[in-house]
């Protein structure tokens, strides 16, 4: 009789043993959580690139001030009926 409470503490023992150090212990719990942290952040960097996209799309399906746009201030374009004027800062 004296025996079963030792035989029950060992196993218990076991079972704990099993649970912090085996396949689905805590270290891997610890590591699968970094993962998913990482894969997360990745997750949010491609869905605010996937939103500019998406609007950027919208805007050139839209109308032409995008294209107009993107042409003046990429490759200085002027139309012929205006005047360039640039102002530059006042120095000290």
């Amino acid at each position: 009789m004296r025996l079963i409470p030792f035989v029950l503490i060992g196993l218990l023992l076991l079972v704990q043993a099993e649970l912090w150090a085996g396949k689905g212990g805590r270290s891997y719990v610890v590591q699968l959580q970094s993962q998913l942290q990482a894969q997360q952040q990745a997750n949010d960097a491609a869905r605010l690139r996937n939103q500019r996209l998406a609007a950027e799309v919208s805007d050139l399906k839209e109308g032409l001030e995008m294209v107009e746009e993107q042409a003046r201030s990429e490759l200085g374009m002027v139309k012929p009926d205006e005047i360039l004027v640039q102002l530059s800062p006042r120095r000290p």
